[in-house]
């Protein structure tokens, strides 16, 4: 026998409609709060896989690189004083249009925090010559180490910031004797447990995601 449906059917299939679309919205916003109270480890989860740094060790040399004034030169002093180098190299940067007026650049400031730091003028030199980029630096730095005879090499970066600069730099490396060391630093502004809680956590890590995967996909 065909069943027939009547009207007195339509609320019941209505009802039953409504009912479903009200608990996937409820199991949605179940998993939303889920991950919205879970974030914490999530994100520092995230971070800890990106994060890449190596143990530092005695080495021959501190290489500073351009940018980061407010942070690399001070690392680099750190690792200094600690007595893991005897001698800092900073990265010489493409002279920008108000150093051509007598202004200091980021060359010469570096220089000059690293002795204020109590870094002495005769532990301090540079490498390379109008460095535009880390790509630039990488191809520096080796030419200085072939030239100076130097097997390892600290390079200390920011936390998000590591990744990439190990990429680059082992990318140009390649069958060179030279062992580089990168030294993953907390910034100034957050810390790698909580770096969600800063805008400037946040900047940076989605800045150097995206700057990873424009400098795998250029070079």
């Amino acid at each position: 026998m065909t069943n027939i449906s009547t009207a007195s059917d339509a609320p019941l299939v209505g009802r039953r409609f409504v009912g479903r679309r009200v608990g996937a919205i409820l199991l949605l916003v179940a998993l939303v709060a889920g991950v919205w109270l879970e974030r914490a480890p999530l994100l520092r989860g995230m971070a800890d896989l990106w994060i890449v740094s190596d143990p530092s060790t005695p080495a021959d040399v501190v290489a500073v690189l351009g940018g980061g004034l407010n942070e690399r030169p001070f690392a680099a002093a750190a690792l200094y004083k600690a007595g893991l180098a005897n001698k800092i190299i900073v990265s010489q940067a493409v002279q920008e249009r108000y150093t051509k007026l007598g202004l200091p650049g980021h060359t010469e400031l570096n220089h000059l925090v690293l002795l204020k730091l109590g870094v002495p003028e005769a532990a301090i030199g540079t490498f390379g010559k109008e460095n535009a980029s880390t790509d630039d630096e990488a191809v520096a730095l080796r030419a200085w180490t072939t030239e100076h005879h130097v097997s390892r090499i600290i390079i200390p970066t920011e936390i998000f910031f590591s990744r990439r600069a190990r990429w680059i730099f082992n990318r140009e490396f390649v069958g060179s004797a030279v062992d580089l060391e990168i030294a993953a630093f907390e910034p100034s502004k957050y810390t790698r447990a909580e770096w969600w809680k800063s805008n400037g956590g946040i900047i940076d890590f989605q800045n150097e995601f995206m700057k990873y995967l424009y400098y795998r996909i250029k070079y």
